[in-house]
C-alpha cells in the first residue's frame, strides 16, 4: 500500500485512500467520542525557539543553520518553555556534538497539513544568505485526522524535500506518529488510526528517500513508550506530547540529524547485531514504520539502508540566545 501511495503521488494518481471502505459509520461514531476526550485540557501556544544554541563553543566557525518545519509536533505545542520544544532540543544536541553554535529557525505551524510545507519552505529559503544546512520535517498527523488523500499528502512532502535538497540543505523527516496511541481513542478507531498512520509513515519514507532525504520513524517510538507512560509523555490536552515526550522523540532523531552532517561517530556500515539491513526501499519503509527510531537512508536504487543508531542523552535544556553583533559571522 505504501508503494502504491508513493507511486500515485509521483505519477499524479488521484485519491488512494488509507481507510478504504472499512466501517465508515462505526469510525465516525468513534471519532466523535474521541473528540470529546482529546483536547479536554488546554495546550498552550508553542513558544518560539528561534535563536542561537551552543554559544559557549565560540565562533571560530560560522554557525550551523537548522530549519524546523511541519505541524504542532514540530512547533512544540503542549510545552511552555522554548527549551522544551523539539527544535530547541535538537539544536542544543547538534551544537554539543558539532561543538559549534547552531542557529535555529522554526517555521512549523500548529494545525498545519502537508500542503502548508510549500509556504514553510519558501519562508526558510527567502534569504539566500541564510539557507539552512539541515532541516527537520515532522508532519502527517493532521493529514490523517483531516482525511487528506495519502497521495496528495506525500506529493507535498516530496516537493518540499526536493526544494530543500536542491537549495543545498540536508533533510531529515520524522514520519507520521502513531495516532493509535492517543489514550482517549477506542477500538476500532484505535486499530484503524494505527494502521493508517503507519501506512502514511511508510509512504513518507519512500518519497523522502527518493528525493535524497533520510527518515526516522516516530510511529513505534510514540507507541509502546507513550502507552506505558501516558500521564508522563502526553501533555495536558491528552494529544500533544509533554516535555518528556518531546525529549524522547528528539533523542531518536538526533543521531540521524548528526549523521547526515557527518558528525556522528557511527558510519553507514550495517551492524547485524542491531538487526540493520539493506532492503528494497518499500520493505525498508514498512519495517521502519513499526520500530522505534529506525532510520532509513537511500543507498543504490532501489535499495535503502535500515539503521538503528545508538541514542545518546540530550544536553541540558537551554533557551535560545540572540547573537551579539560582534559574534555574528560575516558572510563571505
Amino acid at each position: 500500500m505504501a508503494r502504491r501511495i508513493a507511486a500515485g503521488a509521483a505519477y499524479g494518481g488521484g485519491s488512494i485512500g488509507l481507510l478504504g471502505a472499512a466501517g465508515v459509520g462505526v469510525v465516525l461514531a468513534e471519532l466523535q467520542l474521541a473528540k470529546r476526550s482529546v483536547g479536554g485540557g488546554v495546550a498552550p501556544v508553542p513558544p518560539s525557539g528561534d535563536g542561537w544554541y551552543g554559544l559557549a563553543y565560540g565562533h571560530n566557525e560560522p554557525p550551523l543553520r537548522m530549519g524546523m518545519l511541519g505541524d504542532s509536533t514540530a512547533a512544540g505545542q503542549g510545552v511552555r518553555r522554548a527549551g522544551q520544544t523539539p527544535g530547541a532540543l535538537l539544536a542544543s544536541g547538534l551544537a554539543a556534538v558539532a561543538e559549534r553554535p547552531v542557529e535555529l529557525r522554526n517555521v512549523a505551524l500548529p494545525g498545519a497539513q502537508s500542503d502548508d510545507l510549500d509556504r514553510q519552505v519558501t519562508q526558510l529559503l527567502a534569504d539566500p544568505a541564510r539557507v539552512p544546512d539541515v532541516c527537520v520535517i515532522i508532519v502527517g498527523a493532521n493529514d490523517v485526522t483531516h482525511r487528506m488523500p495519502a497521495t496528495r499528502s506525500v506529493r507535498y512532502l516530496a516537493a518540499a524535500v526536493r526544494r530543500l535538497r536542491t537549495a543545498g540543505a540536508e533533510v531529515v523527516v520524522g514520519t507520521c506518529p502513531d495516532l493509535g496511541t492517543i489514550e482517549p481513542v477506542y477500538q476500532p478507531l484505535r486499530w484503524l488510526a494505527r494502521r493508517v498512520s503507519r501506512q502514511l509513515a511508510a509512504a513518507q519514507t519512500i518519497v523522502a528517500v527518493e528525493q535524497g532525504g533520510r527518515t526516522v520513524s516516530l510511529g513505534d517510538l510514540l507507541g509502546p513508550e507513550f502507552a506505558a507512560n501516558p500521564r508522563e509523555l502526553f501533555g495536558p490536552d491528552n494529544y500533544h506530547p509533554s516535555a518528556e515526550g518531546y525529549a524522547t522523540a528528539a533523542m531518536a532523531v538526533l543521531p540521524t540529524l548528526c549523521a547526515v552532517l557527518d558528525l556522528w561517530p557511527e558510519t553507514d556500515h550495517l551492524d547485524a547485531s542491531r538487526d540493520e539491513d539493506m532492503l528494497p526501499v518499500a520493505k525498508a519503509a514498512s519495517a521502519a514504520a513499526s520500530r522505534a527510531g529506525t532510520e532509513v537512508t537511500g543507498a543504490r536504487a532501489p535499495w535503502a539502508l535500515l539503521k538503528h543508531r545508538r541514542r545518546r542523552s540530550l544536553p541540558p535544556q537551554t533557551e535560545a540566545a540572540p547573537p551579539e553583533p560582534s559574534q555574528v559571522p560575516r558572510e563571505v
